[in-house]
């Protein structure tokens, strides 16, 4: 019979079920438990800190090329980042987490070099590449095992030559800063 698996009613299979049932209760229970006790750490934006408050302060622009106020445009978006994807808040002075900095590096290279073909042509590049860098020092007040001094975080992206750089330089700066901003928050209060 085809179905004859539940036509019979025994009672090794019973017990089995009951027993599943019993493991199935036990799984739940401690699932509940991680999970409460592990929120009160851990947020589901990401931060894992007992920390309430964060101080940034205004990161000092110490390179060349970059525009004077790079350092307080960086310096406002981590703030909001901080705020918008954590329960910190962000407070002028004496924090639980503290941020200092600079930006260390705003350079422009050229990559993927072009040979005219002609060993008296200067040969030229097709794309540049903006690279941003800042070294901060993080001091965790609630977990002092989570500090750093001098620690780099830096990214870049390519542009194409053909174009003028101060037509793509606002957009390419935010797409670098939105990694970086994420490398900080990962190694501050993400603990990755």
């Amino acid at each position: 019979m085809r179905h004859g698996i539940w036509v019979y009613p025994n009672e090794p299979f019973t017990a089995k079920l009951k027993n599943t049932s019993l493991k199935t209760s036990i799984l739940t229970a401690l699932l509940v438990l991680v999970v409460t006790t592990r929120c009160s750490v851990y947020s589901f934006s990401g931060a894992a800190t007992t920390a309430k408050t964060i101080t940034i302060e205004t990161l000092f622009n110490n390179t060349d090329l970059a525009p004077a106020n790079l350092g307080q445009t960086f310096t406002n978006k981590l703030k909001d980042y901080y705020q918008q994807n954590s329960s910190l808040r962000v407070v002028n002075e004496n924090g639980e987490l503290h941020i200092e900095g600079t930006i260390s590096e705003y350079r422009i290279n050229p990559v993927a070099p072009v040979s005219t073909g002609n060993i008296n042509d200067v040969n030229t590049a097709a794309l540049s590449r903006l690279t941003i860098a800042v070294k901060l020092t993080y001091e965790d007040g609630t977990e002092p095992k989570n500090n750093f001094k001098d620690r780099s975080f830096s990214f870049y992206k390519d542009f194409d030559n053909n174009l003028n750089f101060t037509s793509v330089q606002e957009d390419l700066e935010k797409k670098i800063f939105d990694q970086i901003l994420i490398d900080i928050f990962n190694a501050t209060v993400a603990n990755w």
